[in-house]
């Protein structure tokens, strides 16, 4: 089997989820979220988007119903013995065939939790699943249960986003080599992904951002590549990827000059990052890192210009985003912890001028503070 951790990791995640489940009442779990699969089992696939359950009782029992082409992947990516599969045809139900093994399981007149909040389970799929169980379980929803379990790493994830940094890190080296006047956009994508794959990385959860010109004040990709003017300015939002784990490296790098409000944009935005870093303290309320994030920008003179959140959890993500649970915003009161990774980013978006500057690391919180995990400096990069 292709499995990236050994067995009794596996078996203590699955432990501590049926102790979450007790906790909560539950005698089951309806899992739809491709994270959770794979963060129990080792189960690695992009057939999600696709009707799938992964079923973990509260007595430990284990089974999967997919499709046919998943059949072998469940085989040799996971620990899951028993798999079933569901036909394609226009008259298939999946969720009518679910009811018939859970009831087969024992699941009448029981408290399932069900992941709701999933990619994997469109909102056709999730009332249709409601009637199949209709009076012979109870469904709760436990979409946060396993993302909970996900949050705090263990020594072994860690060392996949030590990893993942590393090719991150590799993956800017290029970009800070080939950015320059007349370079095209594509060539760029080209070798940072490039350098993610050749050193062994996996494609991330979702596209690269990369923009330039006016487009460097998006946050988001979109289609269609340009050249780089004389004068230009490029945002890069991208993430090294190691066996799912992510690890996130923001920036804007400027070509032909360095206007001096971007030169101050840029102070001030790393200014932001690490009042950012002081305040990730284990223990306190993750929403006080973007109160430290606003309070920089907001007394440098952008308040307009920023966003109204400044990062977030990473872990192993499945397509369409790697962005985890939970995020970096005013009043979110999770706590940090020992073993948590977040993704900080600090973005200002000048639109009446055109003007962009963004800087951001993947840090991970220790027991006294964080620690970030580039090895990429800060420093305003003009070529």
């Amino acid at each position: 089997m292709a499995l990236h951790f050994p067995v009794a990791e596996y078996q203590a995640r699955q432990e501590a989820a049926i102790a979450a489940m007790k906790a909560r009442g539950l005698d089951g779990l309806l899992m739809f979220r491709q994270e959770s699969m794979y963060y129990l089992t080792g189960y690695d696939t992009f057939g999600y988007v696709f009707f799938q359950c992964l079923y973990l009782g509260a007595d430990g029992r284990l089974m999967l119903l997919t499709r046919a082409p998943d059949l072998r992947q469940a085989r040799h990516t996971s620990v899951i013995e028993d798999i079933r599969i569901w036909v394609d045809g226009p008259e298939a139900e999946p969720a009518r065939e679910l009811r018939s093994i859970l009831l087969d399981l024992g699941a009448q007149g029981r408290r399932l939790g069900v992941e709701y909040e999933a990619y994997g389970l469109t909102a056709r799929n999730g009332k249709r699943l409601d009637a199949a169980m209709d009076g012979i379980a109870a469904l709760l929803d436990a979409s946060d249960l396993v993302s909970r379990l996900r949050v705090v790493k263990s020594p072994a994830e860690i060392a996949y986003v030590r990893r993942a940094a590393e090719l991150a890190d590799a993956a800017l080296d290029e970009a800070n080599r080939l950015a320059r006047a007349g370079a095209f956009e594509g060539d760029i994508l080209a070798a940072m992904h490039g350098a993610i794959y050749r050193g062994g990385g996996d494609d991330p959860a979702n596209e690269f951002i990369i923009g330039s010109g006016r487009d460097a004040l998006l946050c988001r990709y979109f289609s269609g590549r340009r050249r780089l003017d004389p004068k230009d300015q490029l945002t890069l939002e991208f993430a090294g990827v190691y066996r799912h784990y992510h690890a996130c490296l923001m920036r804007t790098i400027l070509v032909g000059e360095a206007p001096a409000r971007q030169v101050a944009m840029h102070k001030a935005a790393v200014e932001a990052l690490e009042a950012c870093k002081a305040a990730l303290v284990p223990g306190r309320p993750i929403g006080e890192v973007f109160d430290a994030h606003a309070r920089v920008l907001d007394g440098a003179g952008y308040r307009a210009h920023r966003m109204n959140a400044t990062g977030y959890s990473l872990g192993t993500t499945f397509a369409p985003n790697w962005m985890d649970w939970p995020m970096f915003y005013h009043g979110n009161p999770e706590p940090a912890a020992p073993g948590m990774v977040f993704f900080i980013h600090i973005i200002i978006a000048d639109s009446e001028r055109n003007l962009a500057m963004t800087t951001g690391q993947t840090v991970l919180v220790t027991e006294r503070g964080c620690e970030s995990l580039s090895r990429q400096k800060l420093d305003l990069v003009v070529n």
